[in-house]
């Protein structure tokens, strides 16, 4: 099994030193007197370094009919806002995690963590200002550390809580989006647009988890397994603090439970299976609705990140 980024966090110094002392030199403007993280130990280094991992600023988009060099069953991160269809390609958050868009007047940030394959979109306007999301590199529980530009803040991404600095405890709303082949959109959005391929040096298209999601544990995680015997690498979907474990939801096709409608089917790869996105074995994909078929905000993640998130949360087994 080859991580080729993975492998590369590791010889930068997966533990630095917990301590934020150790930290204010590349964080000045953050006050680390502020915190809701119980134990510094909790936040380690991912390797690189603040910005090392180049969040992305107002992209340029193409029309869905002008996009070309997307596999069939890549995934995409679907935002749909007021009639406004955009598409995100994995192959780009793979490299960039973070992209600062604005959609139907709507400042957002588009994320995703592959090492919880945790992909959640967020409206940056907080307190009336807007912020702009970078990569701290520093992950907690596996889960990327982001920053706001603007006070140095630090947010979890999983949870889109500040958990260091002016920001402790302020939540980002979340939006509804979900990740989907790109036939899917495709189909359903010939209108819509697609982001075009940044202009830095990456090689998009390629995995550099290569069978992550079939790893025996995650990486640069510590912390409880999840219960029932539910194994850490299995892809749930977080509703709030419910979650349904992908396979039952494949087994069901739909399920409709505590007010909401989720249905599965087949037909996106996995971006975290094979050397490329587009050739990963098929996981399926999910769309959650309330009851009257609006789209409602969640997450599919792994099963380790949502215990390490959500403790106490409510897993949903259908027993």
């Amino acid at each position: 099994m080859r991580f080729l980024y993975i492998t590369v966090f590791a010889l930068w110094g997966a533990a630095a030193a917990a301590d934020p002392s150790f930290w204010k030199h590349a964080w000045p403007k953050t006050d680390f007197s502020k915190t809701s993280v119980e134990n510094w130990v909790e936040i380690m280094s991912g390797g690189p370094g603040r910005d090392g991992i180049p969040a992305l600023s107002d992209p340029e988009f193409v029309t869905v009919a002008a996009k070309t060099g997307l596999g069939a069953r890549e995934a995409v991160i679907a935002l749909e806002l007021s009639g406004e269809a955009r598409a995100y390609p994995l192959r780009y958050l793979m490299w960039h995690e973070i992209v600062n868009d604005e959609i139907a007047g709507v400042p957002v940030a588009v994320t995703f963590c592959p090492l919880c394959n945790s992909a959640v979109s967020f409206d940056r306007r907080v307190g009336g200002q807007v912020l702009t999301l970078g990569v701290t590199g520093k992950l907690r529980a596996s889960d990327m550390v982001m920053y706001d530009r603007e006070s140095e803040s630090w947010w979890q991404q999983a949870t889109g809580l500040g958990i260091v600095g002016e920001m402790t405890g302020v939540e980002l709303g979340t939006l509804p989006s979900w990740m989907e082949s790109w036939e899917s959109f495709r189909a359903r959005n010939p209108e819509g647009l697609v982001m075009a391929e940044p202009e830095h040096r990456r090689p998009y298209g390629q995995n550099p988890y290569v069978g992550y999601d079939s790893a025996a544990r995650p990486f640069l995680y510590s912390g409880e397994t999840p219960p029932h015997g539910i194994h850490p690498l299995m892809r749930v979907v977080r509703v709030g603090e419910r979650a349904w474990p992908m396979d039952r939801l494949a087994e069901a096709g739909e399920l409709r439970e505590a007010g909401v409608v989720i249905s599965w089917r087949a037909g996106k790869a996995s971006a975290l299976d094979s050397t490329t996105l587009a050739a990963g074995r098929d996981v399926g994909m999910v769309r959650v609705r309330d009851a009257s078929g609006q789209d409602l905000a969640h997450d599919v993640m792994f099963a380790f990140a949502y215990h390490a998130f959500w403790p106490k949360g409510a897993w949903m087994l259908g027993e």
